[in-house]
């Protein structure tokens, strides 16, 4: 894959299954250099296999998919004219889509009401005198924030505290009614100034203050709407959030108390336990949620994995389903049968789809590949529709039943047709002290021996896929082969392989990278152990500087949004208050122990440092501070920064700069590590 294949990657959301269960929607999303953005519509799927999957809607970029209970009428997200999605509704048999919110910082997630007559949805809400909201006023003309919290910034948003998110409900407009007609003249001139013409609803607001509302849901009866909040007094010093409710007859106007917003009743909250993604059962007798344990502090998240929760609907004591320390849950529960939800675990770089009864029975319905990122129930029968990615595709939609997976889209069909997908070959070693460490290999086409790119994942709680990346498939299309693993510290192995690295970053984590590197170009046909290469982003970009600073063996390095100074993390970066400390200790000697920054007189090896402006996650001032750093010990060092971008660059950053960073590695690499071992020599 070169990098002006960016655009053949149409990537599919998790699938919406009509109630009738013979047809599915799937939104489908590609880069597009010539709109520098994402697009994408809904495609219709036939789940017997025998239409072909057809484009349902036009938009620029329409996602997120979901029926309403009764079949009628599908609703989604259309980005609006400034790209803000706002929900739109559709009837499920054709017409035109009726639009239904109009909310000023786009719509962020939405659901039917039981009924299907409401929708109920989470949106920004500025404060007023920011972000347009008084004519005028620019940003650089804004009043000074007056902040006293540790919460105040997100990566990819900016300030979040005058921004909060709060949950709307709204009456969904009839599509089969005459369109709203915008008066004009003498109309206009009658319109009340109270109550100016809206071509839409009008949105009831149910949330205020400072508390976000995220993930919303009708409670059986549709008398409620749960969602998950954090809402306690310790909300800005802990990262505990609880499942909460609102129920609709409070919200409704009343005469005497117009202004009063309705009350908000705790359902699932704990003095420990955080709690998320409120479910209810079919039958409407359980309440299941996705929670973990972060100890009395509320900030012990390390390698915590969410477990599924059980309660009864109208509140009780929260069981415990499953077991966090060996099953990694990855999504968010979804209703099949009566008393059952399906969750996804993530396990050594695949999936496993499991059902979970309210009883605690757990079922496996499928496991390894491909692996499973959505599955929806198809009702009225055992199977399962899911959004699959495998060695040679970043998504399809798939049907399982009764543990056989049938494919019901290719749309990866045109990304094999212009380039070659290699296959990760799986591989195992040992490191010295006996842990076995989980990997893979890629290994071009052609004579080699190959150069080697010693590739290092994020996170450090995150781990590489057995499937489908792109960064793999451009690296060995350039003729280089991937060695890659996932070490302690990563994801999908259980809590104590992801735990094993705390307080000690550089330990066991770089002596399980290097083992396995030693490994793969011992035993893997093909590789060049004399010409290594080594990259990473965020934590990848630490261990990679951290080995550099260790071992001068690598032939050139990249450092990408690097988390590289322990100690300047903490109150730069978004997540810097409780990330740094728990991870590297609240002892500033602790921390300048774990800092590759520190470490940059001991570095020889060629570094290109890569990092993007609008980085508050890693923020920019990691990079710039660790180039210079290498600057003045006189270490070859480049520096590669992109305006605009957040810590997402790699993953959702615009077309055009995700191609460009692409070409400048591989320009980096081609003159530091050239795929011809005679122009090396030159």
């Amino acid at each position: 894959m070169r990098p002006d294949q960016l655009e053949l990657l149409l990537t599919p959301c998790a699938p919406a299954v009509h109630p009738d269960g013979t047809w599915a929607v799937v939104a489908a999303t590609r880069p597009s250099f010539a709109a520098d953005a994402y697009v994408g519509q809904l495609w219709r799927v036939d789940l017997s296999g025998t239409d072909a999957p057809r484009r349902l809607t036009r938009g620029v970029n329409d996602a997120t998919p979901r029926f309403s209970p009764d079949g009628r009428l599908l609703g989604f997200l259309r980005g609006d004219a400034d790209g803000r999605p706002q929900v739109f509704v559709v009837r499920t048999d054709g017409g035109e889509a009726a639009q239904v919110t109009t909310a000023p910082m786009g719509v962020g997630a939405f659901c039917w009401s039981p009924d299907a007559g409401r929708i109920a949805f989470v949106a920004r809400v500025a404060e007023e005198g920011r972000y347009g909201t008084v004519d005028g006023v620019s940003p650089a003309q804004e009043d000074p924030r007056h902040l006293a919290g540790n919460q105040i910034q997100a990566n990819g948003l900016g300030w979040s505290t005058d921004r909060r998110r709060r949950l709307f409900v709204v009456d969904v407009p009839d599509p089969d009614a005459e369109p709203p007609i915008t008066p004009v003249g003498r109309a206009a001139a009658a319109v009340d100034a109270d109550t100016p013409f809206s071509p839409v609803p009008t949105a009831t607001e149910l949330t205020t203050g400072a508390f976000d509302a995220t993930d919303p849901v009708f409670s059986p009866d549709g008398a409620s709407i749960l969602f998950t909040s954090a809402r306690e007094a310790d909300r800005d010093e802990t990262l505990r959030t609880g499942i909460h409710r609102v129920r609709l007859a409070d919200a409704a106007p009343k005469p005497d108390d117009a202004n009063t917003p309705a009350p908000v009743e705790p359902v699932a909250v704990d003095a420990r336990l955080t709690f998320d993604h409120a479910t209810p059962s079919r039958d409407g007798a359980t309440l299941f949620c996705l929670g973990s344990d972060l100890g009395e502090s509320g900030l012990d998240f390390v390698a915590t994995n969410q477990a599924l929760y059980a309660t009864p609907v109208d509140g009780g004591e929260p069981r415990r389903l499953t077991d966090p320390a060996t099953v990694e849950l990855a999504s968010a529960p979804v209703p099949v049968g009566d008393d059952a939800v399906l969750v996804i675990a993530a396990q050594r770089g695949t999936s496993t789809l499991l059902r979970v009864r309210a009883d605690g029975t757990v079922t496996t319905l499928h496991e390894g590949h491909p692996t499973v990122l959505w599955a929806e129930p198809v009702p009225g029968s055992d199977a399962v529709v899911a959004t699959v990615t495998d060695v040679d595709t970043p998504g399809e939609v798939a049907r399982i039943d009764g543990g056989g997976v049938r494919l019901l889209t290719d749309f990866a069909a045109g990304l094999r047709e212009a380039t070659t997908i290699v296959e990760p070959r799986e591989l195992v070693s040992t490191s010295p002290d006996g842990h076995p460490v989980h990997g893979w290999t890629l290994v071009p086409e052609g004579e080699g021996p190959h150069p080697v790119l010693l590739t290092i994942h994020g996170g450090p709680y995150a781990s590489y896929p057995s499937t489908f990346f792109d960064e793999w498939q451009v690296f060995v299309a350039a003729g280089y082969a991937v060695v890659a693993c996932n070490p302690r510290g990563a994801a999908g192995y259980g809590e104590e392989h992801g735990a094993a690295i705390r307080y000690a970053f550089g330990d066991l984590d770089m002596t399980d990278v290097l083992g396995f590197l030693d490994h793969a170009t011992a035993t893997v046909p093909g590789l060049d152990a004399d010409r290594v290469g080594i990259m990473g982003g965020s934590y990848g970009g630490y261990l990679t500087a951290w080995i550099i600073a260790h071992d001068h063996r690598f032939a050139g390095a990249i450092v990408e949004r690097g988390f590289l100074d322990p100690a300047s993390f903490l109150g730069a970066s978004d997540i810097g208050w409780f990330f740094m400390p728990q991870y590297n200790g609240a002892d500033l000697e602790q921390q300048n122990r774990q800092s590759p920054t520190l470490l940059t007189h001991q570095v020889q090896t060629p570094t290109f440092v890569v990092h993007s402006e609008l980085d508050l996650r890693c923020p920019l001032a990691q990079g710039l501070r660790y180039y210079a750093s290498l600057k003045s010990h006189g270490v070859e060092a480049e520096l590669l920064v992109f305006p605009g971008e957040n810590h997402e660059l790699s993953r959702s950053g615009t077309p055009w700069h995700r191609r460009q960073r692409f070409e400048k590695i591989l320009d980096w690499w081609d003159r530091h590590l050239p795929v011809s071992a005679a122009r090396g020599r030159e």
